[in-house]
């Protein structure tokens, strides 16, 4: 009995091993686009594009210019109802027209 559970216990200490290294990656990544998101001053709805763009891309300051030409012009139509200042449903209608340009 003694023999089986020491190769399952050691298995289970590789599993957990390999999680938290994985884990450990992910969280560097973050911590990098967060701290380039702050180093830009970016807020709000500027700020979730580019971590999520950065998260995607693998991290880093080069990722906000790894953009999709559909993520270009998305976040430009967005920067642009933003200098409007458009709300609600004026904003949804705004988004729709500029992004069947």
């Amino acid at each position: 009995m003694f023999k089986i559970r020491v190769p399952l216990l050691m298995l289970a200490l590789l599993f957990s091993a390999q999680g938290f290294a994985a884990n450990t990656a992910q969280q560097e990544k973050m911590k990098t686009c967060n701290a380039d998101a702050t180093a830009k001053s970016l807020k709000g709805d500027e700020r979730k594009a580019f971590m999520s763009t950065c998260l995607k891309a693998g991290g880093g300051a080069d990722a906000a210019n790894k953009m999709t030409p559909q993520q270009e012009k998305m976040a430009q139509c967005n920067k642009d109802a933003g200098a409007k200042a458009l709300k609600g449903d004026e904003r949804k209608a705004f988004m729709s027209n500029c992004l069947k340009k």
